[in-house]
């Protein structure tokens, strides 16, 4: 692997690489594994509202009038916030909470939330795939925020009744998906929003995060995305990209979390992984890192053939390692 593409991370970087597995254990670990992606496109079980009422600081009238469905499933405009289970036939405990990507500017749940809740009920997991609120479609650049640590909350609540253990529940985010599941799992805490009801009473800390080729910075001289426009404006104060920043948010508390990225990455360039990688690796976080020669961007479950199609397996080890699957 040609690691002389990005230089900018020096020494640090050097010891976050020590967590990537080689290319030949990835391929191994795709023998026999369970070939996501190939299925039908899945219907939910369940519908879950997010918010008992209105959803939370509105910037505009008719916030949201108008949910629009794009090609692929994507969706954009949304006003009512929700969750969408996946519930499988016997679980084994396991919960996730999966964010699909499009830049807070549409939500690609055809192309990556979907597939994973599909293929996640197939191993036994209880999925949960959010569809949340935009910025710059009628709400605040919190809502997403709001909407992430929300169904942390609502998931949990609800654990006896979906047969969840509430010490299992993970959180998978895709892309600027990838930025909410890491922004919530950083700063669980953080109060986003007024308690609505008793749910509110739950932590909204994930036990487990996995980020698939995410925005994870938001400062220069990777802040030329359009997830980084849309959640912080076109000419943001430093404090404000900080604020936002997942890698500089990371602790010891900060759960154990799992990264896949491409270098050949066009949209949100590997730094992003790299970066969290030594953020997680300084602060003694557990990470697990696998960074592809190839592959590009928005790839979901990985498209036959390519060397990211190996991202599933690897995660379905590492899930079963840090207990969310049996």
């Amino acid at each position: 692997m040609d690691f002389t593409r990005r230089s900018l991370l020096g020494a640090a970087l050097a010891g976050a690489l020590d967590t990537i597995a080689p290319a030949a254990h990835a391929q191994t670990a795709m023998h026999g594994a369970p070939q996501p992606g190939d299925a039908p496109r899945a219907v939910p079980d369940e519908t879950i509202a997010l918010w008992p009422g209105p959803a939370p600081d509105p910037v505009a009238t008719g916030a949201g009038d108008g949910e629009r469905t794009g090609r692929h499933g994507s969706v954009s405009r949304v006003a009512r916030p929700r969750l969408d289970v996946y519930r499988p036939a016997h679980g084994n405990g396991g919960a996730a909470l999966v964010i699909a990507g499009g830049g807070y500017d549409h939500i690609e749940l055809g192309n990556e939330s979907t597939p994973m809740c599909a293929w996640l009920k197939s191993l036994g997991v209880t999925a949960f795939e959010l569809v949340y609120r935009l910025p710059g479609q009628g709400w605040s650049r919190l809502a997403p925020l709001q909407d992430g640590q929300r169904a942390m909350r609502v998931i949990r609540a609800r654990a006896k009744r979906d047969g969840i253990d509430p010490a299992r529940i993970a959180i998978v985010g895709f892309s600027a998906g990838g930025h909410l599941a890491g922004m919530t799992a950083v700063e669980p805490n953080a109060r986003r929003y007024a308690s609505v009801d008793d749910a509110d009473r739950e932590s909204a800390r994930p036990d487990l995060a996995a980020l698939l080729y995410p925005v994870l910075t938001l400062m220069p001289p990777f802040d030329r995305m359009r997830t980084r426009l849309h959640a912080v404006g076109a000419h943001p104060a430093q404090a404000d990209s900080e604020a936002l920043s997942v890698n500089l948010h990371v602790s010891a508390r900060t759960p154990p979390t799992f990264l896949a990225h491409a270098f050949d990455d066009p949209i949100a360039p590997i730094d992003n992984s790299l970066l969290m990688a030594s953020a997680l690796r300084a602060a003694q976080a557990s990470v697990e890192l696998h960074a592809f020669q190839a592959g590009g961007h928005g790839w979901g479950m990985g498209k036959p053939g390519s060397a990211v199609r190996a991202w599933p397996a690897l995660f379905e080890q590492w899930a079963r390692l840090n207990r969310l699957l049996p």
